[in-house]
Formats: C-alpha cells, structure tokens, sequence
C-alpha cells in the first residue's frame, strides 16, 4: 500500500460521499392509547359544541321569522280593509257627485200608515 492510497483509505473511512455525518433519530414519538382516548373525547365534545351553537342560532332564527310572519299576516289583513273602505268611501262620493244623483229630489213623506 502506498502512502497515497493510505490517506485514501483513511478519509473513505471518515467521510462517504452523499451521508451525513451526524445520525439522525429515526425513532418516531407516537401517543399512548390513554392520550388518543382523551384527544377523542375532547374532540367530541367541542364538535358537540359547535352542533349546539348552530341548533340554537337556527332556533332564534325561526322565532324572529315566525314574528315577521305573523306581522305580515295581520298587515295584509289591514291592507284588505283599507282597500275595502276606500272603496265604499269612493263609490259613496261618486254617486253623491254624479248627473243622476243631482237630477233627483228629495222625497218628503206624505202621510204615514198606521195600522
């Protein structure tokens, strides 16, 4: 062996091409089964949660929309009896202002029967 091929052999030894030189841990952390069953329930009870929160939004939802419901009704109930009076109150000022209306006279009672 030469002296060349000895300072070869010596930094094949120490250094290879393409590694690394520090090891890596290739251990992996896993949880335990008591750690899953804790994660699982805290999990649960917050999708609880969130399922509650909506429930009651859509609740609170549906009374303001049965309110705003119920003041329509009533709204175009009272629209129906405006339309009607207004047009009682108009047909009794056309014909109190129409020709026919004006031509006649008024009748006065003559006699009265009795029996």
């Amino acid at each position: 062996m030469t002296y060349s091929s000895s300072l070869a052999a010596n930094r094949q030894r120490y250094a290879v091409r393409q590694q690394n030189i520090a090891r890596v841990r290739t251990e992996e952390r896993t949880l335990g089964p008591i750690s899953n069953t804790v994660l699982l329930i805290v999990l649960a009870c917050l999708v609880g949660l969130l399922y509650l929160t909506q429930v009651t939004k859509t609740n609170a939802l549906s009374y303001t929309i049965n309110d705003l419901q119920a003041q329509q009704s009533s709204l175009k109930t009272e629209q129906d009896d405006l339309e009607i009076n207004t047009a009682r109150l108009q047909s009794i000022q056309r014909v109190k202002n129409s020709d026919v209306a004006k031509a006649m006279v008024t009748a006065t009672p003559e006699a009265t029967l009795q029996n």
